[in-house]
């Protein structure tokens, strides 16, 4: 796909509670990056396990599986490369007036497939990253709430034998957890990118009007994502530019095109710059607008996985399905929720 022959991506290793001096390409450690920021920033609410140096290194790690899923051959590159994007125009449609606005995003993604096909425009340009974060908190939302049955269910049980089970299953779930918060974390981290926001992805579009002769080089974003990224880019930085948490009001389906449309605003000021020559050698303009992308992409993360772990406690999981709040009180039993009937 057309995103992924932008840059290339170098493998470097990234200490979780270090500071790096310097590090490679957006695509491997910005997403390492946004990753551990995020994970660093939990508060104390949240499960244990997910805050040592262990668990934060590993879904800093685990933030590239998308990027390393590449090359499976159809369907399943399909299904997967068009998740790191969504082309807007300058007012937030896909791809250009005839196309869905942010703001109006049908429930599912087939139907949004459909919409797009139906007004002439190819689904594989357009992208659907707003559906791929929605889709991975909502999947770790059931992650939790299943460790929080297993959890409440072990400490519980008297039965040797099932509790030896809840045990070993609730390991299961947290390993899945920390894979899942590093899936979430890729396409958060996406988001963060104005490229991965926008018609104008690598160079000004040329399908556009170009009044301020913004730069078309189809150089634009690998050198971005790439050389620049990797001489500027500081968790120290990030983590200094992370805003605070914003967990009022959430709707997902409303907060996911919001901050999508923060990052498509950033797009016409990364060209101001790029025009400016601010994305050269160490300028400080341009280190600074990339540790505020990243922060932005630190900070809306950590919410994610703050607001998911908070949704876990009113769901219901499992089959027959039993609900958490019981289980955690002590009200319903899990086991066969959690091991099966047959």
């Amino acid at each position: 796909m057309k995103r992924f022959a932008l840059a290339a991506a170098a493998v470097c290793a990234l200490a979780a509670v270090a500071v790096p001096a310097a590090v490679q390409a957006w695509g491997n450690t910005g997403h390492r990056l946004i990753c551990v920021a995020a994970t660093r920033g939990l508060p104390e609410e949240m499960p244990g396990f997910l805050r040592t140096p262990g668990a934060v290194a590993d879904i800093g790690e685990l933030a590239r599986e998308p990027d390393r899923w590449k090359g499976g051959g159809q369907p399943h590159d399909r299904e997967r490369d068009t998740a790191h994007f969504i082309d807007l125009d300058d007012s937030g449609r896909v791809i250009n007036a005839q196309g869905l606005s942010i703001d109006a995003l049908p429930n599912l993604k087939s139907e949004y497939d459909a919409a797009l096909v139906g007004v002439g425009l190819d689904v594989n340009d357009a992208g659907y990253l707003p559906y791929a974060i929605m889709d991975g908190w909502q999947q770790l939302v059931r992650d939790f709430a299943t460790w929080r049955v297993l959890n409440a269910a072990e400490a519980r049980e008297l039965d040797p034998g099932k509790r030896a089970w809840y045990r070993t299953d609730r390991q299961r779930r947290e390993a899945l957890i920390l894979r899942d918060m590093g899936v979430l974390g890729h396409y958060v981290g996406d988001g963060a990118q104005p490229h991965h926001t926008t018609i104008h992805y690598n160079g000004w579009s040329r399908d556009v009007a170009n009044p301020d002769g913004f730069t078309t080089s189809r150089q634009t974003h690998g050198a971005f994502e790439g050389d620049f990224t990797a001489r500027v880019a500081r968790l120290d930085a990030i983590e200094a530019a992370m805003s605070a948490p914003n967990l009022t009001g959430f709707d997902l389906k409303a907060r996911v095109p919001a901050y999508l449309k923060t990052t498509l605003a950033e797009v016409r000021p990364f060209y101001v710059l790029e025009k400016a020559g601010a994305f050269k050698d160490a300028d400080p303009r341009g280190a600074a607008f990339t540790n505020a992308r990243l922060a932005a992409g630190a900070s809306e993360l950590r919410d994610l996985y703050i607001l998911a772990w908070r949704a876990s406690a009113d769901a219901s999981i499992g089959w027959p399905a039993v609900k958490v709040a019981e289980v955690e009180s002590g009200a319903a039993d899990p086991w066969l929720a959690m091991y099966g009937e047959d």
